[in-house]
């Protein structure tokens, strides 16, 4: 399963909405990543130019791509991201790979 932080702002209309009448943004998130096959393992709402952050996990691209895209769809977010993140592990496998095909890649020279 591979990790992926979401990042949007609310809309001003979401905004007035949620002010008027608050509801469990983290209980919605959750129903439609787990509709998609994944996982929400945090949602964070922040100050700044965020106003959330959900931590997720997916068998594959295409279940986040979907969230991204139906959220995205239904108005209340505005700037959402996908940021696909890799676990310290993976990391070190990509440090691996990448030491042992340095020699392949030769940098610009002036």
């Amino acid at each position: 399963m591979a990790f992926y932080m979401y990042t949007a702002n609310y809309s001003r209309e979401a905004i007035q909405a949620m002010v008027k009448s608050p509801s469990d943004r983290e209980a919605a998130a959750r129903k439609i990543i787990e509709a998609a096959g994944g996982k929400l393992h945090h949602m964070f709402m922040a100050f700044g130019p965020t106003d959330v952050i959900a931590l997720c996990e997916f068998p594959d691209d295409i279940g986040m791509a979907a969230v991204s895209l139906a959220v995205g769809a239904g108005g209340g977010v505005t700037n959402g991201a996908t940021t696909k993140l890799l676990t310290p592990a993976e990391f070190g496998e990509a440090m691996r790979k990448a030491g042992a095909i340095a020699g392949a890649y030769t940098p610009p020279q002036g």
